[in-house]
């Protein structure tokens, strides 16, 4: 993770923005208890940090047999995103002195029960999962995820 001031001499107001690069890698477990497959649709998710976007990460599609587990990496890559200096101070203060970064990831996931070949119509999840991070350790150290509107 890096953060970047402004330089005094070309930015009017250097006191007033910072940019932030950062990579996260999302591994995510996707269990499948049913007698039927599942067929997954691309994902998008956003990844925030005090209610500020820092990026988007997708999942490609994929068939997932029944009775089975399957591990699916997703990567966000921001590249000089802005933020206010007051948030860059805040997410240099979590991560340095607490080792603590809390993020929340948000998305949408579709799937459709597949049967003999045939899919069904089908349904739209929401996700929302309130993580937090371990610069240091470089790992999870808290996750937990909700799952509402289901739409077909």
């Amino acid at each position: 993770m890096g953060i970047n001031s402004p330089n005094p001499t070309t930015d009017p107001n250097p006191a007033s923005s910072a940019s932030l690069s950062l990579s996260i890698r999302l591994l995510f477990s996707a269990e499948n208890p049913n007698k039927v497959g599942i067929k997954y649709g691309e994902s998008r998710f956003t990844v925030m940090y005090r209610g500020i976007p820092l990026g988007k990460a997708s999942v490609p599609g994929f068939f997932q047999q029944a009775h089975s587990v399957r591990q699916v990496v997703a990567t966000i890559a921001v590249d000089r995103a802005n933020l206010i200096q007051a948030d860059a101070a805040d997410l240099i203060r979590d991560a340095s002195l607490n080792d603590r970064v809390e993020l929340r990831v948000l998305g949408d996931v579709g799937a459709k029960i597949r049967v003999l070949n045939i899919d069904s119509p089908g349904v739209q999840v929401s996700v929302d999962c309130a993580i937090v991070i371990s610069p240091r350790k470089q790992s999870l150290t808290y996750k937990q995820c909700g799952f509402d509107g289901l739409s077909v």
